[in-house]
């Protein structure tokens, strides 16, 4: 299973995904800080304010109420108590602490020597981290005991959860000591940012599969077209649209393949031009060697121009079939191989097919048929006995042309395939032709986007080997 897709649509849309959920991410880490740090200004601010109205109220009250209005005031995240000793040291008066005290003791119009704070040691610690375990420590205390604990900096069960403990010195000379546990933490990653989260990416997705479309659109028609190219099919100029990256690297293939073809048809236009002026020197040639007097040189001279009739004749055959290419259509290649193979057959070859599975390719019918008739005939000629297989690789056509002859020197197996080259010394018309079929068979095959590879048969013979690949392969 492929986790990271092959399609440039696929890849752009996982990458804008990841760096959606990145930003989503940190942009909730910053959220949930900023509101921390709100919520513990708020919470500070809401704990100086009730201490002063409690300092204010006790003030005010008579002694025998302050401990129902000590009781009243204290709630499970704040509790209040009168006590002849301060719970906050005044040592550790320092950064948000003393701050906290000055506050406070502006807002009672007390000296600053008259008011504690001190941090405890869930400081920086969010009520959602310590509640849980707090509260089961604390279940079966009953009302009193619980309030009591809160103050007794001893005690191991609620001097972990104190944040902020504060003393305030009373007229009578006892302290006012306040202690409050951690304010609430910021929100978990809960449903309204899943929802977020979704909302975005489906957003995100839709915009990345258009632009990825846009973009890709012209990449597709430009690769479809340079397989086309290379398989020798004609190919229409391709519009220039999409980004200006894109329009240059289509203007220039536009620009390549128009020079290609420019080339071809100018080298193929000098070949036949060539090719055809050639029949009127051979023809005055063979008309000269009629007066010559001794037969035997007669005899070979017009060999020698038979010879050069027939290479000039074969190479104009062959440029003009390859200045009127045919159309590319889809056919059964198994079916074509099999008709190759029965021509010959019915023209005394010893050749025999065996049938494989039907496969359906795309090909110009008339050149392949020509390439495979080469192959198949050379074979049977120089071979005594050819057989031919055709297997579907999936991504290529595989067909094995093997026979039973002598093989050919491994310096030669590339070398057969040069024009006008005859591994026979005798170069006599009945041992083969003028030595084109095999460089107009790798022509062909070459021009379909395959290639033809000559091997030899450790049993003896020579195995050829055409693959052709599948459109888009």
């Amino acid at each position: 299973m492929r986790l990271v897709p092959r399609s440039f649509a696929g890849r752009l849309i996982l990458l804008l995904l990841l760096a959606l959920l990145v930003a989503q991410t940190i942009a909730f880490a910053l959220f949930a800080h900023e509101r921390r740090k709100a919520v513990h200004q708020v919470y500070r601010e809401t704990v100086v304010a009730r201490t002063a109205s409690v300092v204010r109220l006790l003030a005010e009250a008579p002694p025998p109420a302050h401990r129902r209005i000590l009781r009243a005031a204290s709630s499970r995240a704040l509790g209040f108590r009168v006590d002849a000793q301060a719970a906050a040291s005044d040592t550790s008066l320092v950064g948000p602490a003393r701050f906290i005290a000055f506050a406070l003791a502006r807002g009672l119009d007390l000296p600053r020597d008259n008011v504690r704070a001190e941090f405890g040691p869930s400081f920086g610690k969010n009520r959602r981290d310590d509640d849980r375990e707090r509260y089961e420590d604390h279940e079966d205390d009953d009302g009193d005991d619980d309030w009591d604990h809160r103050f007794d900096r001893h005690d191991g069960k609620w001097t972990k959860f104190r944040w902020l403990t504060l003393s305030v010195a009373m007229p009578n000379g006892q302290w006012l000591n306040v202690v409050a546990r951690a304010p609430p933490g910021p929100p978990p990653l809960g449903l309204p940012f899943l929802i977020s989260l979704v909302l975005s990416a489906v957003a995100v997705a839709l915009v990345a599969v258009v632009a990825a479309r846009r973009l890709s659109g012209p990449l597709r028609d430009l690769a479809r077209a340079a397989d086309q190219a290379g398989r020798g099919e004609a190919v229409e100029s391709l519009s220039e649209r999409g980004p200006d990256e894109i329009r240059r690297s289509v203007r220039a293939f536009n620009r390549m393949h128009e020079r290609l073809n420019r080339f071809v048809r100018d080298r193929t236009a000098m070949l036949a031009a060539i090719s055809h002026d050639l029949r009127t020197p051979i023809t005055s040639l063979r008309l000269r060697a009629e007066f010559v007097e001794d037969q035997d040189a007669r005899a070979k001279i017009i060999d020698t121009l038979d010879e050069m009739q027939e290479m000039t004749e074969a190479t104009l055959a062959f440029v003009r079939e390859d200045a009127s290419p045919e159309d590319t259509r889809s056919v059964d290649i198994t079916a074509l191989v099999d008709s190759v193979v029965a021509d010959l057959a019915e023209l005394g070859h010893s050749v025999t097919f065996s049938e494989g599975p039907r496969v359906v390719l795309a090909c110009r019918p008339m050149a392949l048929r020509r390439a495979l008739r080469n192959l198949i005939e050379n074979a049977a000629t120089h071979g005594q006995r050819a057989s031919v297989s055709l297997s579907d690789r999936g991504h290529e056509v595989l067909i094995e042309i093997e026979d039973q002859g002598p093989g050919i020197a491994e310096s030669d197996l590339q070398r057969v395939f040069e024009p006008f080259i005859r591994l026979d010394p005798s170069r006599s018309k009945e041992s083969g032709g003028i030595g084109l079929g095999l460089a107009i068979a790798r022509s062909i095959v070459r021009n379909h986007g395959g290639d033809i590879e000559l091997e030899n048969r450790s049993e003896g013979g020579l195995r050829v080997r055409v693959r052709l690949p599948r459109a888009g392969t």
